[in-house]
């Protein structure tokens, strides 16, 4: 207790007021922790996206009405045509099933299987590079793109966990099935683009106003590097948008084309619980807004038998977010390339 308070007299009269022989000054305290939120500022962020869903679902309720309602009548047509064969409509099963185990190898063999596997094989290959082939070793530096590695695995689990395994399965079970036929055709696309900029008018107001909050600007952009120079940015973004194709060729293409006949606008629904749950522990916001944007997105690719409307939408939100987080973080990158790494230092020694 006296000690605080003779800590407390030297920084209030000052060092010079005591003389040079004096005490040194305390260490400056911690910064405070920043105060728990009110209850009703919690319970207002808490409902705030339910009145959201109260006042945005109707509208699109009322936008693609028609659309659900001829799935549901090519639905039960097929559905009558396949009781009266006698057959089983296997397709619900295989699609659920495989969902099932895609999303659960994607939770628990991503980093984990980085951290133990490939991270450990890149360091071999910085401190030997013979062991990668086509002299790619040389370049691999994992104090300078070790996060940018990490990340490049992320996608590529992203990327062959919603196109390449489903696919291949899908295949295997049901030969005749057409992939073409999964969203994938751009037929017609040009014809649509007014229901591109329709959402992007409703949907980007939305990401302004969210930008500036500390939970989307902590949390994006993924690459914490990404404004450090143009190559790793563009680098980021490539890869990010290349996620963002494999995620709407699995839930609006794969998804939805392989239940349409079975489920018809059912399948609109039942996609927009596994996609709302993929965006757990993001912001809670987007996780709300997942649920909106699933029903609407799903809506628009069974409606142009098309992805690439939703895409389109999907990357331009998902790239404004990331440079508006940039930019409230410091701006963006002024270098081409990021900064060389720093020659070691040399070790001279002691002369006895």
């Amino acid at each position: 207790m006296f000690g605080a308070a003779l800590a407390h007299v030297y920084a209030t009269l000052g060092a010079g007021a005591l003389g040079p022989a004096s005490a040194p000054a305390p260490a400056p305290l911690p910064a405070p922790a920043p105060a728990a939120p009110e209850l009703w500022e919690t319970l207002l962020r808490l409902a705030f996206p339910m009145v959201g869903f109260v006042l945005v679902i109707p509208l699109v309720y009322y936008f693609f009405r028609r659309t659900w309602r001829e799935l549901d009548v090519e639905a039960l047509e097929h559905q009558r045509e396949t009781l009266r064969r006698g057959e089983l409509d296997r397709r619900p099963l295989v699609l659920f099933v495989l969902t099932a185990a895609i999303l659960t190898l994607q939770f628990y063999y991503d980093r984990d299987f980085y951290v133990a596997h490939v991270r450990p094989y890149l360091r071999e290959v910085e401190l030997n590079p013979d062991l990668m082939p086509l002299g790619l070793g040389k370049y691999v530096s994992m104090k300078r793109y070790g996060e940018l590695y990490a990340l490049s695995w992320w996608t590529f689990t992203r990327v062959a966990g919603y196109t390449l395994l489903p696919f291949a399965v899908w295949k295997l079970v049901f030969p005749k099935d057409s992939l073409l036929d999964l969203g994938l055709r751009a037929r017609g696309l040009l014809s649509h683009a007014w229901i591109y900029l329709l959402c992007l008018g409703v949907v980007i107001p939305a990401v302004f106003a969210v930008a500036s909050q500390p939970d989307f600007t902590n949390y994006y952009p993924f690459y914490k590097k990404c404004s450090r120079s143009w190559l790793d940015l563009l680098v980021w973004e490539s890869m990010y948008v290349l996620q963002f194709l494999g995620l709407e060729i699995f839930f609006r293409g794969f998804w939805l084309n392989t239940l349409r006949r079975s489920m018809g606008s059912t399948a609109i629904f039942a996609m927009c619980v596994p996609y709302c749950m993929i965006h757990y522990g993001k912001p809670y916001l987007e996780a709300c807004g997942a649920v909106v944007a699933g029903i609407a997105l799903g809506s628009l690719s069974m409606r142009t038998k098309s992805i690439y409307s939703g895409f389109f939408v999907h990357v331009t939100v998902a790239v404004l977010m990331d440079t508006l987080a940039i930019s409230a973080a410091g701006g963006l990158p002024t270098e081409l390339y990021p900064p060389a790494d720093p020659p070691p230092a040399v070790r001279v020694p002691l002369v006895p």
